[in-house]
């Protein structure tokens, strides 16, 4: 039988449960800060992955979804510490009680103004009491949020899959549709339910309402926002915490700066002048949060008569092939988000192993290298490392003198296929044993 919430017996529970809640508030910050800092880990790499691949979409998605967790791990730090402080000041006033401000001997002025602004201890003990449950509270709605944000995002994400030409149309409108009930939704919540005070934009707002509350699982977390809105205190709070967002996002984002000609941001690029440990692999291995560059060798300073090269694949790379090459341009393009059966995987190994050849071929016809002034002819695989697939190739270099070089990645030039345009350029030692 389930519990009546008007019940006078349920309604005493629900008190029960209220006064005992800092105990499992704190239980679960402490979980949740535990995992919010390795899912910032988690979304870092990814995004790195994302940057690499040229996959715009997901470095945007995993740039929000990076600011979010700060947020949520900032929300949940100042509710364990303002908990704290209020674990410490029921102690406080089990030892010594209320405030005395006579013992205290200060001018009238003073004794006056504290009383005032202070009140009682009781009161700072309800205030702090009262803050502690209302972040809390706000901390998971900001999770609901960004669930709502990801569905939306995903549905938006899926009009832009291919669709067929007669379909078109049809899929602009829907879109159109499905933008406007976003943005219109993204106001009211922004604005705290604005939409819904005015009679006709209350009306022409409505059926959005309706769908986007669905899509949104708006109905989990809906009683929890009406809750928060319908009391001054909450919204004041809530406010109240949007400068602090924003005093994240700032702090995340300062660097000092070191020197007029070398900074940071320098040493993220690469050419014959600037290492970059992306285009080494024997250093990216030694860490989780580095992912291969435009190209990468096996090391800065080689000692056997060959150097290892791979170049990772990307949407730059593909696209540049498919232009120069109309041949590859397929009937329908299947980059994107897909299901992988086992089965679907091993019926695609001869459909895709001859079109896979051409493509390898045009590679190697449109992508060269060259080290100082000579060029090398390359032979290249399809391989993957660390989960980047690319294209791998050996070039002997016995012949080279000891001492630094350079290695240049070449592409043919998209708009002058006579003349090749440079990549990236990459320095390293060679010393024989």
């Amino acid at each position: 039988m389930e519990p009546n919430a008007k019940t006078n017996s349920f309604k005493k529970l629900l008190n029960r449960l209220q006064e005992d809640s800092w105990q499992l508030e704190l239980l679960i910050s402490g979980f949740a800060i535990f995992g919010l800092f390795y899912g910032l880990e988690f979304v870092a790499k990814n995004m790195l992955i994302a940057q690499f691949e040229n996959n715009k979409v997901f470095v945007k998605l995993y740039i929000i979804v990076h600011f979010a967790l700060q947020i949520l791990i900032f929300n949940l730090i100042l509710h364990v510490l303002l908990r704290g402080l209020w674990i410490g000041s029921l102690g406080l006033r089990y030892v010594f009680g209320d405030i005395d401000f006579e013992k205290l001997n200060y001018y009238e002025l003073f004794t006056t103004h504290l009383k005032k602004r202070i009140g009682s201890f009781d009161t700072y003990i309800s205030k702090l009491e009262n803050i502690c449950s209302v972040i809390f509270a706000i901390t998971f709605l900001l999770v609901f949020y960004s669930f709502s944000f990801f569905i939306i995002t995903f549905i938006l994400i899926g009009f832009n899959f291919p669709i067929p030409d007669w379909m078109i149309i049809i899929m602009r409108v829907l879109f159109g549709i499905f933008s406007l009930g976003a943005i219109l939704t993204f106001v009211d919540f922004i604005t705290q339910g604005f939409l819904k005070k005015k009679k006709w934009i209350a009306k022409l707002y409505f059926p959005f309402y309706l769908v986007f509350s669905t899509l949104t699982l708006s109905f989990l977390y809906r009683p929890l926002i009406y809750n928060l809105l319908d009391n001054k205190y909450g919204r004041r709070i809530n406010y109240l915490l949007i400068p602090f967002y924003l005093l994240i996002y700032v702090v995340f984002h300062l660097q000092y700066q070191k020197s007029n000609f070398i900074t940071y941001s320098t040493t993220k690029i690469a050419n014959e002048n600037i290492i970059n440990g992306r285009n080494y692999e024997d250093v990216i291995a030694k860490y989780d949060n580095i992912f291969i560059g435009e190209f990468a060798i096996q090391s800065k300073v080689i000692s056997e008569p060959y150097l290892k090269i791979f170049v990772p694949l990307n949407n730059t790379i593909e696209d540049s092939l498919i232009s120069l090459n109309p041949i590859l341009k397929p009937k329908k393009d299947q980059r994107g988000l897909y299901f992988q059966s086992g089965v679907s995987f091993i019926q695609a190994e001869d459909k895709y192993d001859e079109m896979t050849t051409k493509f390898l071929k045009a590679f190697e016809k449109n992508y060269s290298f060259k080290i100082d002034s000579t060029a090398y002819k390359t032979d290249f695989v399809i391989t993957n490392i660390n989960n980047q697939l690319g294209f791998e190739s050996y070039i002997g270099i016995q012949n080279l003198s000891e001492g630094k070089h350079v290695i240049e990645f070449r592409s043919l030039n998209p708009k002058n296929t006579d003349s090749l345009v440079s990549i990236r350029k990459i320095p390293f030692w060679y010393f024989k044993n």
